[in-house]
């Protein structure tokens, strides 16, 4: 069985009501307090860059199960200008805008699952999971 609930990311209270939003759902799945901070870190950061470097987008918050164990799944989407250089976005360090440059990559580290889809022009899809232990 699959629950799921999507989200706008438009405005700064958006980001945290995603933050809410996914706390309440790693609850739900059984997910160490560890693992909810990561999960939540995480959620916080895409949902952040989606506003900043997109303009907006929004987020599908899923329980999902494998058969074994129970996750939680987030997809982040926008219509935003895409990402030209996914494995240059991806090192530590780097950034288009103000920032550490730490969010994509540090998201990464915080989940079990990451996988980044995006072209320049085309947004960008990223979809990380986190499986409770």
């Amino acid at each position: 069985m699959t629950t799921f609930d999507e989200l706008p990311i438009k405005s700064n209270s958006d980001v945290v009501l995603v933050r809410q939003h996914v706390r309440t759902a790693a609850v739900d799945v059984g997910l160490s307090l560890v693992d909810q901070t990561k999960v939540v870190t995480a959620a916080s950061e895409l949902a952040r860059n989606a506003l900043v470097y997109a303009g907006g987008g929004q987020v599908r918050i899923e329980i999902v199960n494998n058969g074994i164990r129970k996750g939680l799944r987030l997809a982040f989407s926008d219509t935003g200008p895409g990402i030209p250089d996914i494995p240059q976005a991806l090192t530590d360090g780097w950034t288009t805008g103000g920032g550490l440059g730490l969010g994509l990559s540090g998201s990464r580290r915080l989940v079990d699952e990451f996988d980044l889809q995006s072209a320049p022009g085309e947004g960008t899809l990223i979809t990380v999971t986190k499986w409770a232990r």
